[in-house]
């Protein structure tokens, strides 16, 4: 086992940004995630959260986003070990991305919980 090293470690962030720069290039939807993420970060500094509020909507955000990049990642391995259309890889592509749908969904029911006291009272 080798030890550590500060350039391996730097190389490491490099392949981590690599791929999240490819997932913005290839990824409509990562771009939807990217506006809703403001959003939601000018509500909560405009609505003045509390300190539990923004964990809870940070955990909701990254939540989505890691769901996002899983199908991404998914999804690219699909396509390169079976570039030709087989029924089997689209039911785990479609399965990878209702991961993300529910991540989603999930995510507008917590705003929802985090926002409506702010905007409503209670």
């Amino acid at each position: 086992m080798r030890g550590f090293s500060f350039r391996e470690r730097a190389g490491s962030f490099r392949h981590a940004f690599s791929g999240l720069g490819f997932m913005l290039r290839t990824q409509h939807n990562a771009w939807l995630h990217a506006v809703a993420t403001l959003l939601a970060v000018a509500a909560g500094v405009a609505l003045g959260l509390g300190a539990a509020d923004w964990k809870w909507l940070v955990l909701t955000i990254v939540m989505v986003w890691v769901a996002e990049t899983m199908n991404t990642a998914f999804e690219h391995l699909c396509d390169v070990v079976s570039p030709d259309y087989h029924a089997s890889v689209k039911v785990a592509k479609d399965v990878a991305a209702a991961a993300v749908l529910i991540c989603a969904f999930g995510a507008v029911v917590m705003a929802w919980l985090i926002f409506a006291p702010y905007l409503f009272g209670g």
